[in-house]
């Protein structure tokens, strides 16, 4: 195993849990981490009923491929990213899957 994808699914995991521990769980709505150290995929699920209407959805994905993080989605105010890169991951490591390839060229991040 390649000590950086083990540092990278260290920090993801740790983020992903600081912000199920924020959201928290109640009697109606779950929030549930899937950790997928195998396919390195790391998501934070929010799943349950409120106030007659079904919750499902994903607030957080990423994804190790190749080295670099690629955020699939992020469902946060402030952006998961910024995180990233305050735990010391490279801003060149790191991949706004979610935005078009053109929109990533105008960002500090990776392109791909």
């Amino acid at each position: 195993m390649d000590s950086l994808t083990t540092k990278y699914r260290d920090v993801v995991e740790k983020i992903l849990k600081d912000y199920a521990d924020f959201l928290g769980n109640d009697d109606q709505v779950q929030v549930e981490l899937v950790f997928d150290q195998q396919r390195d995929r790391y998501l934070l699920v929010e799943t349950g009923w409120q106030n007659g209407y079904r919750i499902y959805g994903t607030l957080l994905h990423i994804d190790i491929i190749n080295n670099m993080l690629w955020i699939q989605h992020d469902g946060t105010e402030e952006g998961i990213a910024g995180e990233l890169v305050a735990a010391g991951i490279p801003k060149d490591h790191i991949v706004l899957s979610f935005k078009s390839l053109e929109e990533r060229k105008h960002t500090e991040f990776a392109i791909s």
